[in-house]
């Protein structure tokens, strides 16, 4: 592991993060980077080998916790925060090097229960995973 990158990821995510959307310590560590383009969240990041299994390839947490952020900052983007009731994973290749991007979109929206998917692919567009998630719309504090 290439120590000083990790170190200076974690001191980055330290010294900017901030409790809220886009910017909190995960966001911030990994490097993160958002766009909401047509009704989409997509999220984008280059792979660091801090963020490898012992296989040297993407940890299936660190793909499914950037999926996970995908469809929750659509979900927040679109209608305000809510919470993952149930999400499903399904890894289909592994990702080794170059930067990955997550695509989260709506299969359904609802007053308070509503329906995401998520797909990861890598530089050459070929999917890397894609998750499937019920999400609750959270009650605003009033």
């Amino acid at each position: 592991m290439d120590r000083p990158v990790a170190m200076q990821a974690f001191n980055n995510a330290i010294e900017t993060e901030k409790p809220d959307f886009e910017t909190f310590f995960l966001a911030r560590f990994l490097d993160l980077r958002f766009a909401y383009p047509e009704n989409t969240c997509v999220v984008t990041f280059e792979l660091k080998d801090f963020m490898f299994n012992p296989q040297g390839s993407l940890h299936g947490g660190i793909i499914a916790t950037a999926l996970d952020i995908s469809m929750g900052h659509l979900l927040k983007h679109v209608q305000g925060p809510g919470t993952t009731l149930e999400m499903k994973t399904q890894y289909v290749k592994a990702a080794r090097q170059g930067t990955v991007t997550c695509k989260g979109e709506f299969t359904r929206r609802g007053r308070t229960v509503s329906f995401l998917k998520s797909t990861m692919v890598d530089d050459q567009d070929q999917v890397i995973a894609f998750a499937t998630a019920t999400w609750m719309q959270l009650k605003s504090a009033s």
